[in-house]
C-alpha cells in the first residue's frame, strides 16, 4: 500500500513517517500544497494524510482540488484545528476522517487500517490465494499453514500482487508499490524480489509476461 503524507512540520513529519513505514507502507512525504498536488497527478496512492496548515497553500484547497479532479483517494486530514465547524467543514468538503492534533499514533494507524477495509471492501483482514494467507496489518504471510518470512519490499510486491490476480502489473507500478519516490532503485530489483517469492512459495506463482510484467492468476 502506497501513501502521501503531506505535513510541514519535520518533527511531526518524521515520527509520522516512521510509524507508518513500521506499519509496512510505502510513504512519499511532501510539506508543501503544490508538491502535493504534483505527486497526485504522477502517482497513485491509496490514502493522503493530509495537514491543513501548510506554508504555501490551506489543505483544504488541496483537497478541494483533488475533489474537483475526481480523485476518489481516501484522505484523513491531521490539524490542530477541533472545533465541531472545522471538522464538519473538512468532510463536507470531501475527507474521509478527521483527526486533531495532539494526536495518539496508534489512532492514526487503526484509522488509516479502517478506511484500507472500506475502500478494499474487505471487512477481514486478510488476503487469501489458494494456499497463500497474507495478513496486511501484521505483515505476517502463511503458506499451507506455515509461517513465511518476508523482507518488507517483497511483503509489499506480493501484497501488490495478490491485490490484482488476473491483470498484469508492469515493473514501474510494481516499483510504485514498494519503493517511495525519488528513492533509487536498481534496474533489476523487482525481477529479484519475483525469483525469491518463487522460490519461497512456488515457481508457477508469478507469471512473467515478456515485454509488459508480471501476473499472478486468478484463484
Amino acid at each position: 500500500m502506497r501513501l502521501l503524507l503531506v505535513e510541514d512540520d519535520a518533527m511531526l513529519g518524521r515520527a509520522i513517517l516512521a510509524g507508518l513505514k513500521k506499519e509496512g507502507y510505502s510513504v512519499d512525504w511532501m510539506s508543501a500544497g503544490q508538491s502535493a498536488l504534483q505527486c497526485l497527478e504522477e502517482e497513485k496512492y491509496d490514502i493522503v494524510v493530509l495537514d491543513l496548515g501548510l506554508p504555501d497553500m490551506d489543505g483544504t484547497d488541496v483537497l478541494k482540488s483533488m475533489r474537483r479532479s475526481g480523485s476518489t483517494t481516501p484522505v484523513i486530514i491531521l490539524t490542530a484545528r477541533d472545533s465541531i465547524a472545522d471538522r464538519v467543514g473538512g468532510l463536507d468538503l470531501g475527507a474521509d476522517d478527521y483527526l486533531a492534533k495532539p494526536f495518539d499514533s496508534d489512532e492514526l494507524m487503526a484509522r488509516i487500517r479502517a478506511l484500507l477495509r472500506r475502500r478494499t471492501g474487505r471487512a477481514e483482514k486478510t488476503i487469501q490465494y489458494r494456499d497463500i494467507t497474507l495478513h496486511p496489518d501484521s505483515m505476517r504471510v502463511t503458506y499451507q499453514s506455515d509461517d513465511v518470512i518476508l523482507p518488507r519490499r517483497e511483503f509489499l510486491l506480493l501484497q501488490e500482487l495478490l491485490s490484482n490476480t488476473g491483470r498484469v502489473l508492469t515493473r514501474d507500478q510494481l516499483e510504485s508499490a514498494v519503493y517511495e519516490m525519488g528513492q533509487d532503485v536498481a534496474s533489476n530489483a523487482i525481477e529479484v524480489h519475483v525469483h525469491h517469492l518463487r522460490k519461497k512459495f512456488y515457481n508457477d506463482l508469478i507469471r512473467t509476461i515478456r515485454g509488459v510484467g508480471y501476473l499472478v492468476e486468478k484463484a
